[in-house]
């Protein structure tokens, strides 16, 4: 699977980059037939509380799914994105063992 990293107006450590792999990387233990994730990163005010927000598109052989969290830390806001991904994925897979 190729994972693309996108950070908007900011550069991602390597620290990060390393985090974001892992994670989007144990998708495939959920669902085999994922082909490419693209991750955006994005600081929103940068004074604000919640202002990091990450998102995450898969391209499935079936179709597609998103999430996008926004939280104090780009780590909390992957680890919100992956749960929402997890959900819509086992939801998939039952749609597509259902035809």
């Amino acid at each position: 699977m190729e994972i693309r990293i996108q950070a908007i107006n900011f550069d991602a450590s390597e620290q990060l980059e390393a985090f974001i792999q892992k994670k989007v990387t144990k998708l495939q233990k959920f669902f085999d037939e994922i082909l490419s994730a693209e991750v955006n990163l994005k600081v929103i005010k940068p004074e604000s509380a919640k202002n990091k927000k990450a998102g995450i598109r898969l391209n499935i052989k079936h179709g597609e799914c998103f999430a996008e969290k926004e939280s104090d830390t780009f780590e909390e806001s992957i680890d919100e994105c992956i749960q929402a991904l997890e959900k819509q994925l086992a939801k998939t897979k039952e749609k597509i063992r259902t035809k």
